[in-house]
């Protein structure tokens, strides 16, 4: 799939919609930048902004559904790598931003 026909460059639903948390070690390894995560718990942390009432992950720019883009896409931690245009997680997000399946 080229850049071009991504839907994600579209969409960022799932970055609007669910917490994303992955082991603290994590983000170093990957070279995310610390101020991008909130520590959950001792073994747990999130991306920034994913584990508040209205979701929204403080590394995406852009608006949902319209153009959007992750500003540490080459560093993006193991959840956000596992879900796939059309996926289950991905078209409950798009329904939940009311932008229609994929």
């Amino acid at each position: 799939m080229s850049t071009t026909d991504n839907p994600c460059l579209r969409c960022g639903a799932c970055c609007a919609t669910y917490r994303v948390s992955f082991y603290w070690a994590e983000p170093e390894a990957a070279g995310l930048p610390a101020t991008l995560t909130e520590q959950l718990n001792p073994h747990l942390t999130c991306m920034a902004g994913t584990n508040a009432r209205q979701p929204r992950c403080r590394a995406l720019q852009g608006e949902v559904g319209q153009q959007v883009a992750c500003s540490v896409y080459a560093h993006r931690p193991t959840p956000c790598r596992a879900v796939s245009p059309g996926s289950d997680q991905c078209q409950r997000a798009r329904r939940h931003h009311g932008l229609p399946a994929l």
